[in-house]
């Protein structure tokens, strides 16, 4: 009979430090201007939350907006991809994830404007706002409400 004691320790060692280093951020992509103060805030907000953003500073994001379906009446100041989602504007982390989580049969979420209070949007009052989710044939809906 074998000791089986040295293999289970080597496979405890060869798992340990992909164990300790935690869970994995989600690879986000933020397409923003260069100059936007409050779509870096809520780049912040995304990676204190778990995502791992990649940010492109863009000088006109009315193409990347159009190539990811926006409806002009929903657009805001930045828009990221994730999972094959579009991300309008300053949707909160959480919103994200449960659209990653429940997985919809739509384009993307968005949150329209730029809502006082939203993330990366913090002041001195918060003004109520919805997530709006968005299919390709025109459809939206609200999807959360904050």
């Amino acid at each position: 009979m074998r000791p089986i004691l040295p293999a289970i320790l080597g496979v405890i060692a060869l798992i340990s430090p992909a164990a300790a280093q935690g869970p994995v951020a989600t690879p986000i992509t933020v397409y923003k201007s260069p100059t936007c103060g409050c779509c870096a805030k809520w780049v912040d907000h995304m990676r204190a939350n778990g995502f791992a953003p990649k940010v492109e500073d863009v000088p006109n994001l009315a193409a990347v907006k159009a190539s990811a379906g926006i409806p002009p009446q929903l657009q805001s100041c930045h828009t990221s991809m994730v999972q094959g989602y579009a991300i309008e504007g300053h949707v909160p982390a959480d919103v994200v994830r449960q659209l990653l989580r429940e997985k919809p049969k739509v384009v993307g979420i968005a949150v329209p404007g730029m809502p006082m209070g939203s993330p990366g949007m913090e002041g001195p009052y918060t003004e109520r706002n919805n997530v709006i989710a968005f299919e390709q044939n025109g459809n939206q809906r609200v999807y959360a409400s904050r």
